[in-house]
């Protein structure tokens, strides 16, 4: 009897932890409530944000505020689909997937170059660290600092090929650049207030 109890317990527990992995922030406009609502101990975002600092020297509030513009914290975020005959569902308009949007492309040559083959772009601690990744090549490469948001965004968007060949985008993108950035600097001001 104790043994089938247990075990109810812990299968409930399991799907209590999945459903918490799945269910995107409620405030994604406050990093410390996106924190406070993913601080699992199989997936504690703060965390994850915080190793892939560490590693590529990319600020968690710029981290964070990618991921924020790229999905909204959505693990299953995708573009919309192309529309066949005007009206039936078709393809996605690109191979763009998860939480941090990556190009199939792009995510298999993270995947290359870091070894993390495993990484999948519907996880967190994958995606923030792609994030991280991407970022810091975009600064090796191209000299943007690692705390320069809006460039660093541009260059995500865009791509390294247009952003090397000084591609900056139309005004949509340029003002998609400017919203991050101020996220980020929102991002910042916040975890200053929450750490306290």
């Amino acid at each position: 009897m104790r043994r089938s109890s247990f075990s109810k317990i812990v299968a409930v527990s399991v799907l209590l932890a999945l459903s918490a992995c799945a269910t995107p922030p409620s405030h994604i406009n406050d990093v410390c409530a996106v924190f406070d609502q993913n601080d699992g101990w199989f997936d504690n975002w703060q965390a994850a944000a915080e190793r892939a600092e560490q590693k590529y020297g990319v600020p968690v509030p710029v981290l964070m505020a990618t991921v924020r513009k790229e999905s909204g914290f959505k693990s299953n975020a995708r573009p919309p689909r192309k529309k066949l005959l005007g009206f039936i569902p078709w393809k996605h308009v690109s191979s763009a997937h998860g939480f941090s949007q990556a190009l199939d492309g792009t995510w298999s040559q993270y995947q290359s170059e870091t070894g993390n083959w495993a990484a999948r772009r519907t996880k967190f601690a994958d995606a923030v660290d792609f994030v991280g990744w991407y970022h810091s090549k975009t600064s090796d490469t191209y000299g943007v600092a690692r705390n320069d948001t809006y460039n660093l965004y541009l260059a995500y968007y865009l791509g390294w090929t247009a952003y090397g060949r000084g591609n900056r985008g139309d005004a949509g993108v340029q003002n998609y650049a400017r919203a991050t950035e101020k996220m980020a600097r929102d991002y910042a001001a916040q975890l200053r207030q929450c750490a306290n």
